[in-house]
């Protein structure tokens, strides 16, 4: 919720609870939870496993908002 308070409009995050949906977590190889995935035009631009703070994920996100 922080995160998505920072980047507005730039993103739109979406959290997958993987224990009720493991077709979806084997799609997309998660192994460790959390995992960060960001998508531009349905293409994976970024990827991590484990926790990250708000400041990370909004830099990142800035990143390629820029692009």
């Amino acid at each position: 919720q922080e995160v998505a308070g920072k980047v507005g409009d730039k993103a739109r995050i979406v959290k997958i609870d993987v224990d009720a949906n493991p077709a979806l977590a084997a799609q997309m190889q998660i192994q460790g939870v959390p995992t960060f995935v960001l998508f531009q035009k349905g293409e994976v631009k970024w990827r991590q496993s484990g926790m990250q703070s708000a400041h990370v994920l909004t830099d990142v996100i800035d990143q390629y908002a820029k692009a």
